[in-house]
Formats: C-alpha cells, sequence, structure tokens
C-alpha cells in the first residue's frame, strides 16, 4: 500500500523562513509569533503549490486547528473522497470503481475487448504504466512551478530574478543555483528546496 505524505507548508516571517511542518504547527506557530510585539509580516507557503494561503488564526489553539483544512488533518481521507465520487449507475464505487465515456475508433474498441480482462482492465493497465512512465517528469514540473510560485513572491525584486527564471525553466541547475547565490539565505535555500529535493545532485 502507498504510503501518503503529509502536505508540508513553510513560513516566512520578512526575509527569514520561521517554520516548515504540516499546516497545524505551522498555523500555531504563525499565531505564536503574529502576537509578539513588532512581529514582520509573516506569510505561509503550501510547499507543493508555492503558493501563499490564508489562514483564520483567530481564537484559541483548538479554534484555529478546526478550522484547518480537514485533508491536512488525514490527508488520506481527501484521497479516499477524490477516489470515490458520487455514483453514476454502473461501476463499482465502493471500490473506487466509476463508470465514464470513453469515445475510441472501433480498432481501438476491438483492441481491448481482446486483451485479457477485457477493455476495463486493459485501460487501467494502460493509465498506470503511463502515470509510472511520466512521473518523474511530472515530479519535476510541479517541483518547478512550486519553486517559480514562491520566487515570484519573495524574491521577484531581488536582481538576476529574470535570468535566474529562464535557468529555472530550462532545468540549467548550476547556472540558476548561481545566479539565486547572493540572494537571502532562507529564501535561496527554499527555493532550491522546492526545485531540487527530490533530484539527485547534478554530475
Amino acid at each position: 500500500m502507498m504510503q501518503t505524505t503529509r502536505p508540508q507548508f513553510t513560513a516566512f516571517t520578512g526575509q527569514q523562513r520561521l517554520v516548515t511542518g504540516p499546516l497545524a504547527e505551522v498555523a500555531l506557530a504563525v499565531m505564536k509569533a503574529s502576537r509578539k510585539a513588532a512581529s514582520a509580516p509573516i506569510v505561509i507557503f503550501d510547499d507543493a503549490t508555492g503558493r501563499p494561503i490564508d489562514l483564520d488564526l483567530r481564537g484559541t489553539e483548538r479554534d484555529i486547528v478546526a478550522r484547518l483544512p480537514q485533508s491536512d488533518s488525514n490527508p488520506q481521507a481527501a484521497d479516499d473522497q477524490a477516489a470515490v465520487p458520487e455514483p453514476r449507475g454502473r461501476g463499482r464505487p465502493k471500490l473506487g470503481v466509476v463508470a465514464r465515456e470513453v469515445t475510441l475508433l472501433p480498432r481501438h474498441w476491438e483492441w481491448l475487448g481482446a486483451q485479457p480482462g477485457g477493455a476495463s482492465v486493459a485501460l487501467r493497465k494502460l493509465v498506470d504504466e503511463a502515470r509510472r512512465a511520466s512521473g518523474d517528469l511530472d515530479r519535476a514540473r510541479a517541483a518547478r512551478d512550486a519553486a517559480y510560485h514562491f520566487m515570484s513572491d519573495m524574491a521577484g525584486n531581488l536582481a538576476g530574478f529574470e535570468e535566474a527564471s529562464r535557468a529555472l525553466f530550462a532545468d540549467d541547475r548550476r547556472r540558476f543555483t548561481g545566479l539565486i547565490a547572493g540572494w537571502p539565505g532562507d529564501i535561496r535555500d527554499h527555493i532550491v528546496k522546492l526545485a531540487f529535493s527530490d533530484r539527485a545532485e547534478p554530475p
């Protein structure tokens, strides 16, 4: 069974990283920091997308946690809910299988019908194989996009932003890290983490 990765979030106060962790942990840390005198503006980012999020941090710690999105406290529940849409007549909704329309040419249906298990089994295998084949590319694309969104918010006015953006989208890691080397340390390190943490160092 595939292990579900708990979503991670990061809060920045000015140019300094305040905390990284699950949303509840980050929300409570931000609440405490924001109530201190002369607290700098704090922004919370979703590490999966690199985009800032807004939270209601009024009330007690219990109030704050109770208002957080349900998917953070139980990410598997959100996956299960998405995997089992409302039944549409056919299919096996209790197993997450739902009937949907697929438009194919007669020769495609003929080939699918001749496969072991029939058309449905063959289609599921084809989709799973395609997902495995493109998985690394999809993850790299999502990581690059998250890094760019975070960069735009936190480093859009810093020297070399446009050139660094081009290097990021060209997947030129050496040039990219060189261009952002002079940026504030916490911002620079978080960008690199978002963009490359799941990939090996370049040769």
